[in-house]
C-alpha cells in the first residue's frame, strides 16, 4: 500500500520591519525541518516580509499540493490568530484543503524554552528560591490571551521561583499588567534578591526591544534572550502540526478551523482559563511571605 502523503506545513509568521525577526523565523523553520526530514515546510508572513502567506499558498497549489496545515507562529489566540490568519486562509486557492492548527501557547514545552533561555543567561536552578521572574510578553487587549498569560505566570511560580510577575511591553492592558520596568521594581520592593526578565516572545523586534530597555532601565540582574529557534519551540510546532495532520490522514472531516486533537492536548496538559476571564490578581501576583 502507498504511504499517504502528509500535508504540507505552512508556518505563518507576523512579519516585522526589523530584519532580525525574519532571520529568527527562518532559523526556527530550519530546526523544524531538521526534526522532521521529508516534511514539506514553507514560511509565509502576514506583513512586512516576503513571501506573503497568499504567495506561498499560490505556489503550493501550482505545484500540485492538495492538503495544507497552516500554523500561526503566535503564542496566544489574540487578534492575529482569530482574525488575520483566518482571513488570509479564506483567500487561498480553492484547490487547497487547508486546516488551521492551534497557536503555539500555552505549552509546557514553552516553559521549558523559557527555562533554557534563563539558564543560558546565567540563572541556575539553585537560584530559584531567591529569584523573581518577570514574564514579559508583547501584550494584548484580548481577554482570552490576557488570562492565558496570567495563568502561565501562576503555574511557572509553582515550579519553585520566589515570584513570577506577568508584564506587557505594549501600553495599557485591561488586566492592569505592569510594563517590564515596573514589574522589575515591584519584585525588588517585595524582597527578591535577584530579578530576571524572561521575554515570552518568539523573535526580536520593536516590542522585544522595549522589553529589553525596560529591563535595563530598572537594573534587572538578568535579561534572557527571546524564545527564537529553541528546540522546544520547534517541537511545539510539530506537535501542533501533528494534531491536525493526523486528522487528515485518518480521514477526519475537519469541520472548523481549530484542531480537535490540538484542543484536547491543551486541555489535558495546560488547561486554559474560561473565555473572557482576565483575572487582575492571581497567585503569581500575591505579596511575598
Amino acid at each position: 500500500m502507498r504511504t499517504p502523503v502528509r500535508p504540507a506545513l505552512v508556518v505563518i509568521a507576523h512579519g516585522s520591519r526589523d530584519p532580525r525577526h525574519a532571520a529568527t523565523v527562518h532559523a526556527l523553520v530550519r530546526r523544524v525541518r531538521s526534526l522532521r526530514p521529508g516534511l514539506r515546510v514553507a514560511t509565509g508572513f502576514l506583513d512586512f516580509d516576503v513571501p506573503s502567506v497568499h504567495g506561498v499558498l499560490e505556489s503550493l497549489a501550482a505545484e500540485g499540493v492538495r492538503d495544507v496545515v497552516a500554523l500561526p507562529l503566535l503564542l496566544t489566540r489574540a487578534f492575529h490568530a482569530k482574525a488575520d490568519v483566518p482571513a488570509v486562509l479564506r483567500d487561498a486557492p480553492p484547490r487547497l484543503r487547508i486546516r488551521q492548527a492551534e497557536v503555539l501557547g500555552p505549552s509546557p514545552l514553552l516553559l521549558a524554552a523559557l527555562e533554557r533561555r534563563l539558564r543560558a543567561a546565567g540563572v541556575a536552578r539553585a537560584d530559584r528560591p531567591s529569584t523573581g521572574v518577570v514574564l514579559a510578553s508583547a501584550g494584548s487587549t484580548d481577554p482570552e490571551a490576557i488570562a492565558v498569560i496570567a495563568d502561565i505566570a501562576r503555574k511557572w511560580r509553582q515550579t519553585g521561583w520566589l515570584a513570577v510577575r506577568p508584564a506587557f511591553a505594549s501600553a495599557g492592558s485591561p488586566a492592569g499588567f505592569p510594563r517590564t520596568e515596573e514589574a522589575v521594581r515591584e519584585l525588588r520592593s517585595l524582597g527578591c534578591d535577584r530579578v530576571a526578565v524572561a521575554p515570552y516572545v518568539l523573535a526580536p523586534g520593536f516590542l522585544p526591544d522595549r522589553i529589553a530597555r525596560g529591563a535595563r532601565d530598572a537594573d534587572a540582574d538578568v535579561l534572557a534572550d527571546v524564545l527564537g529557534a529553541a528546540p522546544e519551540v520547534a517541537r511545539v510546532v510539530l506537535e501542533r502540526y501533528d494534531g491536525v495532520s493526523d486528522e487528515v490522514s485518518d480521514g477526519g472531516t475537519g469541520a472548523g478551523r481549530r484542531s480537535t486533537a490540538g484542543a484536547l492536548w491543551l486541555s489535558a496538559h495546560f488547561p486554559a482559563p474560561p473565555r473572557g476571564a482576565a483575572p487582575a490578581r492571581l497567585a503569581s501576583q500575591t505579596p511575598l511571605r
